[in-house]
């Protein structure tokens, strides 16, 4: 099986890691995915966030963050004065991981072997981008980056200053998670508290 770290060594460009991050076989997520779906965004990008996984759309469409977690995404980065086209956008895990349901793909956490067999991409993203502020959307993100201790719901919205991953960190909730709000209520207090973080990230620009 081929390391990912093989595939990515000595790439010098997005482009060049984007090609090579086609043929990744480091796990087994790429047998029932459509495809790998890299990041995208600015070389030059002062913020970088880092998601999950690939969700059914982004699988099909083979780009980040275009689905309905996607559009909460927008919507809330706009709000908060960031533009979408100004930031480089990618997830921890690169093949959509999923279970059948019916006629449905739902979504399947990733283990912490597949998040560790795709790290390597992540981590030349990082040393690519080179970005002021990372943004790490949900546990999967968090936990890949910060350590299996951490907790996105004790630790969400604060400035992590000085890591080895970039000046500043911010961790918040995914998106998605903002679409399982049981009701109106209770997504539009989650929409809030999520503007309320990434507001924190906009500070820091």
């Amino acid at each position: 099986m081929t390391h990912a770290t093989e595939l990515a060594q000595g790439q010098r460009s997005l482009t060049a890691l984007r090609e090579a991050a086609s043929g990744c076989r480091a796990c087994d997520l790429w047998r029932n995915a459509t495809q790998t779906v890299f990041g995208e965004g600015r070389r030059t990008a002062e913020v970088m966030l880092i998601g999950e996984q690939p969700g059914d759309k982004e699988d099909l469409a083979g780009h980040p963050f275009v689905g309905p977690a996607g559009r909460v995404l927008d919507q809330a980065l706009n709000d908060v004065g960031i533009d979408r086209e100004q930031v480089y956008v990618t997830n921890a895990v690169k093949h959509f991981k999923w279970k059948a349901r019916g006629k449905r793909r739902i979504h399947d956490k990733p283990n912490a072997a597949e998040v560790a067999a795709c790290r390597p991409w992540l981590d030349a993203e990082l040393a690519t981008v080179r970005p002021r502020v990372v943004v790490l959307l949900g546990a999967t993100a968090a936990q890949a980056l910060l350590g299996r201790s951490f907790r996105v719901t004790k630790e969400r919205g604060k400035v992590l200053e000085e890591t080895v991953i970039a000046p500043f960190v911010v961790a918040t909730v995914h998106p998605s998670s903002i679409l399982r709000a049981p009701d109106g209520a209770a997504r539009h207090e989650a929409e809030r508290e999520f503007r309320a973080d990434l507001a924190v990230v906009a500070s820091l620009l």
